[in-house]
């Protein structure tokens, strides 16, 4: 009979490694969602000539842990025509799909989870299954605005993953591999994916804020149209798992996605000497793209409805349509390099970039002319 480490039977051995792993990943989101949340605090209070937190702790440190704190320690309330057992269930079914991506997330050699061949496309699918607890949370609370949030929310999500997948794919194409281990191990050198294919990596980057529910694409958090989305109804640590855990750990999912894709993952100087390095140069690069975020949630205001959903299916999904098919034309016309596709890449970032505010100045001209129409039609009937 096989034996297993510390004389342990094989089953019991990997329920112990499955129960340390899990406590660990959870640790990991904890502590992450609280330092994003000191770090995010601390950056716009910079970007908009503020101090940020400073009373709790030295420098405002304790400010976050003293927050989950009040969160831990509120009273559970829930209305009493809610649905008790999907109230309940649904931010398990928004917190847990993240809490999985966590599985294929290569940090270093030799530290991941599980090197699965298909990594990426069960990323994809962990991504979409969000949509059903907000679906869930907005239905259960019983309350209209609640619902119209999650309705909201939901077409937002499911909307702009046509063009975050179709913006992997097109990753996929050049690498030629769904496993996450497979795609940073073909990124060894200095020319990573975001030399060869940027402009799939603006549209997945837009896409990820978008899915991630950050300014410009923070509807749930519109207090003046819908109170607070779907999550009107929840209170204490309920609400700390559907909007604060969660939506930090996703942004910190959707950064290592990129990171892995676009950036060469855990390479990086000294790694092949000693593999564990790999964790810091995964580290830096997943921070650097999360500051980015901030940097965007500082600076843009939010899109109403119609204009995240007009941008969407008016530019972003042709837009990464039309890179994935003269990607995908150029691999078959080009085998043995790619050139070619980096630089018909290049093109289209630079006339996507120069276009967007050309297009958006006509969308806005229109919109002026159809409101001085409408203000001289209403000036002639009375």
């Amino acid at each position: 009979m096989p034996v297993g480490p510390f004389g342990l039977d094989p089953l019991v051995w990997a329920i112990i490694r499955l129960i340390v792993a899990v406590v660990l990943v959870v640790a990991l989101i904890l502590n992450s969602s609280l330092l994003l949340i000191y770090l995010e605090r601390k950056t716009q209070a910079i970007m908009q000539d503020r101090i940020g937190p400073y009373h709790t702790g030295p420098f405002g440190l304790l400010q976050t842990f003293a927050d989950a704190l009040k969160l831990i320690a509120k009273e559970d309330v829930r209305a009493g025509q809610t649905d008790v057992a999907f109230f309940i269930a649904a931010p398990a079914l928004v917190f847990t799909p993240m809490l999985a991506s966590y599985v294929v997330l290569p940090f270093a050699p030799p530290l991941v989870g599980a090197d699965i061949n298909i990594g990426l496309l069960y990323l994809a699918t962990l991504g979409s299954m969000g949509v059903l607890g907000i679906v869930i949370a907005g239905w259960a609370s019983n309350n209209k605005y609640s619902l119209v949030g999650g309705l909201r929310s939901a077409g937002q999500l499911i909307s702009y993953e046509v063009p975050g997948i179709l913006s992997l794919v097109t990753a996929v194409l050049v690498v030629g591999s769904l496993s996450m281990v497979k795609i940073t191990e073909s990124q060894t050198g200095p020319i990573t994916n975001i030399f060869i294919i940027p402009l799939a990596f603006a549209t997945y980057l837009v896409s990820a804020l978008a899915e991630t529910n950050r300014t410009p694409f923070d509807l749930p958090e519109a207090e003046s149209e819908l109170v607070a989305g779907y999550l009107t109804e929840y209170s204490g640590m309920r609400w700390g798992t559907m909007l604060a855990l969660t939506e930090y750990g996703n942004v910190v999912v959707v950064c290592s996605i990129m990171t892995t894709l676009w950036l060469g993952g855990w390479n990086g100087p000294g790694v092949a000497a000693v593999p564990i390095l790999g964790v810091v140069w995964f580290t830096l690069k997943v921070y650097a793209l999360i500051l980015v975020f901030m940097w965007v949630r500082a600076t843009l205001p939010r899109l109403r409805i119609d204009q995240l959903m007009s941008f969407c299916w008016k530019i972003l999904i042709p837009v990464t349509l039309l890179n994935l098919a003269v990607t995908a034309v150029l691999l078959i016309a080009f085998p043995t390099t790619l050139l070619p596709v980096a630089i018909a890449n290049w093109i289209l970032l630079v006339a996507f970039v120069v276009l967007l505010p050309v297009l958006q100045q006509r969308r806005l001209r229109h919109l002026r002319a159809r409101l001085r129409e409408r203000t001289a039609t209403a000036s002639l009937a009375s």
